[in-house]
């Protein structure tokens, strides 16, 4: 389990209204505890379990030849990266429309996004220009400083 499906994870209880939630798997166990704003807020305990025993050696395939493609596809892309620690904002309000799409066609100066930090909202402009290929933060998410959130088609 990685740092995003614990981080969703936690949203998830949070947003459900529940007091307490334990998930338990082999290597990990998550107890995620709510409270009233007053009280502090959520607790959450994580503890790595001690290494089962490793599997026996299982055979693999040998890599499909689309894999060098995709990288080729991929090197070409620019990330746009947050400039700062913060929440991420695909909206400028939550009844307007999202500033970029999967898609739209952006130039130099152009609005991605709106970064929240510290009561304070920061408009994240483009220094690209190109063709939004895909949004990797969700709306409304604690984005981290130099962490991707737009891929850009350049050509």
């Amino acid at each position: 389990m990685d740092i995003k499906e614990i981080q969703s994870l936690i949203k998830f209880v949070a947003k459900s209204g529940a007091s307490e939630v334990k998930l338990e798997t082999d290597d990990i166990k998550i107890t995620i505890r709510t409270g009233p704003a007053d009280s502090g807020g959520e607790t959450t305990y994580i503890q790595q379990l001690p290494a089962a025993p490793a599997p026996a050696p299982v055979a693999v395939a040998a890599p499909v030849e689309t894999a060098p493609a995709k990288k080729e596809e991929d090197s070409k892309l620019i990330t746009i990266k947050s400039p700062i620690i913060g929440t991420f904002y695909r909206k400028p309000s939550p009844d307007k429309p999202a500033f970029v799409e999967v898609g739209d066609t952006i130039g130099v100066g152009d609005v991605l996004c709106v970064i929240e930090a510290m009561k304070l909202f920061n408009d994240i402009e483009s220094e690209v220009s190109g063709k939004i290929v895909k949004v990797l933060v969700e709306d409304s998410s604690p984005v981290e400083f130099d962490q991707p959130l737009f891929l850009v088609d350049p050509s």
